[in-house]
């Protein structure tokens, strides 16, 4: 099994970069006067969720790794939450959600498996 080093190696961060663009892709449909609202703060919260995994690891101490783990963590509940409002919102508009909702999903699991793994 190789070490891994830096963030950039780590399957979960890959996975999350890949939300982030989904998220900016989603919400380049959503209507203009949500730039300001909910488009903005779904794509803070994908962007967190990477964020925190990036600066985690590189702290160097499994504590503050788990710390930031958890924060990841929470931006992705934040991020489901706004994904199933705007979902209740822009019903009109159509939007395929699957992608979005199954890159998260993957996200979320190993965040919480790494998270376990750390606790233990």
């Amino acid at each position: 099994m190789a070490i891994i080093h830096g963030y950039r190696e780590l399957i979960v961060w890959q996975k999350g970069m890949d939300l982030v663009t989904e998220i900016y892709i989603l919400t380049d449909k959503f209507p203009k006067e949500e730039m300001y609202g909910l488009t903005s703060q779904m794509r803070r919260a994908a962007v967190s969720i990477v964020s925190n995994i990036a600066e985690g690891r590189m702290r160097g101490h499994i504590k503050e790794y788990k710390h930031f783990l958890l924060n990841s963590y929470g931006s992705g509940a934040e991020l489901e939450t706004q994904v199933e409002i705007s979902k209740r919102l822009h019903k009109a508009l159509h939007l395929n959600y699957s992608v979005v909702d199954s890159k998260l999903l993957e996200v979320m699991k190993m965040l919480n498996s790494m998270i376990n793994k750390l606790t233990s």
